[in-house]
């Protein structure tokens, strides 16, 4: 069986890169592994696009579950600085989804749009056989800007500073302390605790103010987490990253839930969580600016010539699979 998750970069390399169809010359970022978005120019404008699946866990409830999805979707075309101003919603349902609990979430998608400026373009809903909870289709963000404004994904520098923003695995440790709170075996506070790390998915508003600053590179630390996030950029700006492990800022409930169902929080899931090459003067200042408006942040390291991630002295490499993926197949199917 193939493991579960996305795609690894041999597939894509071997599989899905030699077969892009027609070549274009306004293509200016095509598909690459570990890359969040795709740059178009159109009429001299960057039109930056990204298409990611759409999940409603049931167990989220179905408002907080489109906030959810929406946000995981935005953060994709967020990462360039550019704003995201469209979204085109492809809905696949579930036949026993009902319509109360649709528009639950379609009311919730609606208000987190409206909230950021973002209008629904087009799309397409309909109920199918087969289909199961949580993957309910996929949405495809659009922004538009100056090419100049796009902060790259390979742009980090020798001489960055290393930001990271709201800590590892909150999105992991959100999801699993919502969906199977008994299963952790951890007291009521704790799991509340662990809850609230859903809101961390959020982070539009941190990639814009972001883009204010002198910043070179941002990657949103989904599948694979920080520690997979982190090579992956490192790699695509053939660069060396030296990490201090003590000096990410973690929220609360994360190291005990991503304990209880066994997991490294640095290898886990976290939309939300960005990984940000700085200017060193304005790194500081960063992480001022988005702890004034409630996003925890910290200085985790440094960009110099060379290659790969380091920790104390020590390689680390990207886990391949995400391991919280195994986890919440087994939680789901009663295992």
């Amino acid at each position: 069986m193939p493991e579960l998750g996305k795609v690894g970069g041999e597939f894509f390399d071997e599989i899905i890169a030699p077969n892009l169809g027609a070549e274009r010359e306004d293509i200016q970022i095509g598909p690459q592994a570990g890359v969040d978005f795709g740059v178009l120019d159109v009429g001299d404008r960057a039109l930056v696009l990204a298409t990611d699946p759409l999940s409603f866990p049931p167990g989220l409830g179905f408002a907080r579950a489109g906030r959810f999805a929406l946000d995981i979707c935005l953060a994709d075309v967020a990462v360039s600085g550019i704003a995201p101003s469209h979204v085109a919603v492809g809905l696949t349902l579930p036949p026993e989804m009902t319509d109360e609990q649709f528009a639950t979430a379609w009311r919730a998608i609606d208000e987190r749009s409206r909230e950021l400026g973002v209008s629904v373009a087009t799309g397409h809903t309909a109920r199918y056989a087969g289909v199961q909870f949580p993957w309910v289709g996929a949405a495809t963000v659009l922004g538009v800007g100056d090419h100049g404004d796009v902060i790259r994904p390979d742009g980090a520098r020798p001489g960055d500073a290393l930001l990271v923003t709201t800590g590892p695995a909150a999105e992991t440790t959100g999801l699993f302390a919502s969906m199977f709170p008994e299963r952790l075996g951890l007291d009521a506070e704790t799991v509340a605790a662990g809850q609230a790390r859903l809101d961390d998915v959020a982070c539009v508003e941190d990639c814009l103010a972001l883009a204010e600053f002198d910043t070179h590179a941002m990657h949103d630390a989904t599948e694979c987490g920080v520690q997979g996030g982190l090579v992956e950029m490192a790699e695509s700006a053939g660069v060396r990253f030296d990490i201090d492990p003590e000096a990410f800022v973690y929220g609360d409930g994360v190291r005990a839930v991503c304990d209880a169902i066994g997991v490294d929080p640095l290898q886990v899931t976290s939309s939300g969580t960005l990984l940000v090459a700085i200017d060193p003067d304005d790194a500081d200042r960063a992480v001022e600016r988005l702890e004034a408006q409630g996003t925890p942040a910290s200085v985790v390291g440094t960009v110099s010539e060379g290659e790969g991630v380091f920790a104390n002295g020590e390689r680390l490499r990207h886990p391949g699979t995400d391991p919280s993926w195994a986890v919440y197949d087994e939680y789901r199917s009663g295992g």
